[in-house]
């Protein structure tokens, strides 16, 4: 297990959509351990594979203590609707109200490539929807409203570590402020 190096956006991971997992094996055991850990010391809510430069369907979450995985998720959104304030890790320092389905049906694997459904609401759908959009190529700021997107923009030009290669710059506690998805 190791703690990995966080990319951030302007790396070309996160924008593309990552592959289907067909071979669960001691590679994608270690995958899917470097991501908890990785998610547990910076500390994140949630991390997907993408993040670690990765490009497999596969993400972690640690939300109100629980801590677990899905593989090659397929996910059931409910009509009801939630906004609530959600950042990255990828985006740090970043955070804006972003709107998404208020439950989730997430249907996928495990590392050992049992089925599992992950079934819930709040927090817990957001995350499961966050770091499936990772796997999509999709970033949380590519659901904000226009305006808010351009103020995100602002930011992100103006943050310390935009421009900045990546792995290079390690996303850390001090980073951030709280945990992020």
């Amino acid at each position: 297990m190791a703690i990995q190096p966080i990319r951030l956006m302007g790396d070309p991971v996160l924008r593309t959509p990552a592959a289907t997992v067909e071979t669960f094996d001691k590679e994608l055991r270690k995958l899917v351990k470097d991501l908890t850990e990785t998610m547990q010391d910076a500390p994140g809510a949630g991390l997907a594979a993408p993040q670690i430069g990765v490009s497999l369907r596969v993400f972690t979450y640690w939300v109100d203590d629980e801590i677990g995985h899905l593989v090659n998720p397929d996910l059931d959104l409910s009509s009801d609707i939630q906004d609530g304030e959600e950042g990255c890790l990828s985006l740090p320092g970043l955070a804006f109200d972003t709107r998404r389905a208020m439950s989730v049906v997430a249907k996928g694997m495990n590392m050992h490539g049992e089925p599992v459904v992950i079934e819930g609401s709040d927090l817990l759908a957001r995350c499961v929807q966050h770091e499936t959009d990772h796997l999509d190529g999709i970033l949380f700021i590519d659901r904000l409203d226009p305006e808010a997107r351009r103020e995100a923009m602002r930011l992100i030009r103006e943050s310390e570590w935009f421009g900045e290669p990546t792995p290079a710059f390690q996303v850390s506690p001090h980073t951030i402020s709280s945990r992020w998805l």
